[in-house]
């Protein structure tokens, strides 16, 4: 009995990792329902599956067409795991239950630190806060300006609609659209309203909570944390490099960029930079992009977003401290140090075991479709890629999957949503600490 207590008692990672299967478990029940499909039978389990682990880890890989195939209630269904996948299990549960007037306890804010992937409790319900706000008044922004352009193609109604449920899943970075077709945002790569709007959607979902709250306070405070310059940084030279290498691997594609008016290239290269981060939407046809340019992808990909973020990955932090710690070796120094602060060495083992978790995780699924899938080798890592970093964007071979496939995409876009860490945390009976130290070895490295 005492044993059995140790694997149910309620940590922290395991209310993380339970309540995004929860919420999964719950989507899938109702997306497999004969009222979710167009054609009115029921959706396949492992299909209805997919899709609801693909909204709620906030991905947007499709192995069905989200526009055609699902009616209102089906795409409503998503939308909503989209948003508690996006914000969380434990941020909507907090809602209400300040809502309710109830006390926020230790343990429920312990919960809370780790859902946040925040450094303590301190200040933590009211970020929770802001985070209704910010996602509430960005949303509607959003929202209101694609209802107002998509209004000018289509009955206003139906614009409204369309407008709330792409602005939803844009700053969630989701990757969810009903264009249909699979055809994303590509009828609009020279629409420079619309890609604006959804780079600052993508940007403001893909840098945190954290850093949003910090940014919004900026002008009164006058400070920003360690976490948060870091974040920002790498955000903009990754961004930045990135367009830059898409515009010139692209420039002469006459499947991507080559057809396009300059001033077109360079808004569809950096769009597509910034989608990298976690958003999974695009403005041009990812499947006739070139090799090396899919391979930056992955890259890109497997680096992932911030941490407290909607997105998926190694994260951005885990890749700074890693180059760090890369260019304190070379350069000799004895402590890797950012912006002014010196990073404590457990920082750089936590970021290696991240890091190599993940190439594991990468590499094992890799060699797993390619076992149950004939397609080029690329295509299968970037969409491996692509469910770990839980970016949603698609080389093509999502919809064609088998059911071992899909159940290895499933799986793959649910750890890079909870978080390899927090799911070996989840599944440990009991952390356990050793009372005794081996004496040091020295090992010849290099």
């Amino acid at each position: 009995m005492k044993r059995k207590s140790k694997w149910f008692k309620l940590t922290p990672p395991r209310v993380f990792a339970g309540g995004f299967a929860l919420i999964i478990a719950v989507g899938t029940l109702l997306l497999s329902l004969p009222a979710a499909a167009v054609s009115g039978e029921a959706t396949p389990w492992v299909d209805a599956l997919f899709t609801a682990t693909s909204a709620t880890c906030v991905t947007g890989l499709l192995v069905v067409d989200t526009g055609t195939y699902f009616t209102k209630f089906g795409q409503v269904v998503i939308l909503i795991l989209v948003q508690l996948g996006g914000l969380g299990f434990m941020t909507t549960v907090t809602w209400f239950a300040i809502a309710m007037k109830k006390r926020i306890s230790l343990r429920d804010r312990l919960m809370l630190k780790e859902s946040m992937n925040l450094l303590g409790i301190e200040g933590v319900v009211r970020l929770i806060m802001k985070v209704l706000i910010y996602s509430v008044v960005i949303e509607s922004f959003a929202a209101l300006y694609f209802a107002y352009r998509l209004s000018q193609e289509m009955p206003l109604g139906h614009a409204l609609y369309y407008g709330v449920f792409h602005a939803i899943s844009l700053f969630n970075n989701a990757g969810f659209e009903l264009f249909g077709g699979f055809r994303n945002l590509t009828p609009y790569v020279a629409d420079w309203g619309i890609n604006l709007v959804s780079m600052l959607l993508i940007l403001f979902g893909g840098i945190g909570f954290i850093v949003l709250s910090e940014l919004v306070d900026y002008p009164s405070s006058r400070r920003l944390s360690l976490h948060s310059k870091v974040v920002l940084t790498a955000t903009g030279i990754l961004t930045l490099l990135s367009a830059l290498l898409i515009f010139i691997f692209e420039y002469t594609n006459a499947r991507t960029l080559g057809p396009l008016s300059l001033d077109t290239k360079i808004l569809a290269s950096l769009f597509q930079a910034i989608t990298l981060r976690s958003a999974g939407v695009n403005t041009i046809d990812i499947t006739g992009l070139r090799s090396a340019t899919q391979f930056l992808m992955v890259i890109m990909m497997f680096i992932g977003a911030a941490p407290g973020s909607t997105g998926g990955g190694i994260k951005l932090t885990t890749f700074v401290i890693l180059v760090g710690a890369v260019l304190t070796m070379v350069r000799g120094k004895q402590d890797m140090v950012l912006f002014r602060y010196r990073v404590p060495k457990r920082d750089i083992y936590k970021a290696t075991t991240f890091s190599l978790l993940g190439l594991f995780c990468l590499v094992l699924s890799t060699m797993a479709l390619s076992t149950v899938q004939g397609q080029d080798f690329l295509m299968i890592l970037f969409e491996a890629a692509s469910a770990f970093g839980t970016v949603g964007l698609s080389a093509g071979l999502t919809p064609e999957l088998g059911f071992a496939g899909k159940i290895n995409i499933i799986v793959m876009m649910y750890i890079g949503r909870v978080g390899l860490i927090t799911l070996a945390f989840a599944l440990q009976p009991k952390l356990k600490k050793d009372s005794y130290r081996y004496p040091e070895g020295k090992l010849t490295i290099g």
